[in-house]
């Protein structure tokens, strides 16, 4: 019988979605048996600080590749928006299955909206790209850091230490959440992460098992779409350090890609769209990165 490993991360959202793939990897390959590799990542264990202090969003990685490299995992499993825009030389993004709700949810317990809530009220995220959309909306709230796991989160909010907190709506729906959802923040006014919602499998390049096993849960209209965000990302040299927001969506045979740079400093962000064929989604990431480029988003770039 056929084995195969999955290192996870030991979160509940991570076991959800790890469980997800070996579940979707078993009925594509009947007799496959999967294994999943619970492990502990620096960016689960550091929460008294935020990602972009601590050294960015591979730290949820590391430890998940070091595994594949010892021979102790054949693939790990991934929120793609957690994952950088250059993979470590020696791995390769497998599979991309098909996106959940790419949105973020405005979550609280007396408040229905953004534009609801009383001045100077306090809402939880450590995510520099919410902080900035927060403050181009509504420069009189307070972002404060939010950090751990989406539990942790709503328990701090239930807590009375936030008056809202900003979390991904996929990350809510796949963990039974829906309830707490009290305003999805649409496109075009509210962007959220490149690939955000996109759950990917990440294996080593050399692996042609794995990779072939893995390849029966791609997702092609999803894959189109994140590789357009990711490509506007890395062409803004974007990282958690950098306010960037992207969504991209398929219309017949034509996709079209949103961005977003913001300041939380200054309280601001600029945007541009840009529309292309399917075959050029990594050109039009990169031309509506030189579009955010000419609006003066380099100046946030070099100081967020």
């Amino acid at each position: 019988m056929t084995m195969l490993r999955i290192a996870t991360r030991k979160s509940q959202l991570a076991l959800w979605q790890t469980e997800h793939v070996a579940s979707r990897l078993r009925e594509a390959h009947p007799g496959l048996q999967v294994e999943l590799v619970p492990l502990s990542t620096r960016g689960d264990e550091i929460l008294d600080r935020s990602l972009a202090a601590i050294g960015g969003k591979g730290l949820f990685l590391k430890e998940l590749e070091l595994a594949m490299q010892r021979g102790d995992a054949d693939c790990a499993v991934h929120s793609l928006k957690d994952v950088p825009m250059e993979l470590e030389p020696g791995f390769a993004l497998a599979a991309i299955l098909a996106r959940g709700d790419p949105a973020d949810a405005f979550v609280s317990n007396h408040f229905d909206s953004i534009d609801a809530l009383p001045n100077g009220a306090r809402v939880g995220t450590s995510s520099l790209r919410r902080q900035a959309q927060l403050r181009a909306l509504r420069p009189d709230l307070q972002p404060v850091d939010l950090r751990g796991n989406v539990n942790t989160r709503l328990a701090k909010l239930d807590a009375g230490a936030y008056d809202a907190i900003v979390l991904a709506c996929a990350g809510l729906q796949r963990l039974g959440f829906d309830a707490r959802i009290r305003a999805r923040l649409d496109a075009p006014a509210w962007l959220p992460a490149p690939a955000q919602g996109a759950i990917a499998i990440e294996c080593r390049s050399d692996d042609a098992r794995t990779l072939a096993l893995c390849a029966a849960l791609d997702d092609a209209s999803t894959r189109t779409c994140v590789e357009a965000e990711r490509a506007m990302n890395r062409a803004l040299h974007g990282s958690c350090h950098v306010p960037v927001a992207a969504l991209a969506r398929l219309d017949g045979a034509c996709l079209t890609l949103e961005g977003l740079v913001g300041s939380v400093s200054a309280g601001r962000c600029v945007r541009a769209c840009a529309k292309a064929p399917l075959h050029v989604s990594m050109d039009l990431g990169i031309n509506v990165a030189n579009a955010l480029l000419a609006q003066g988003a380099l100046d946030w770039i070099d100081a967020p």
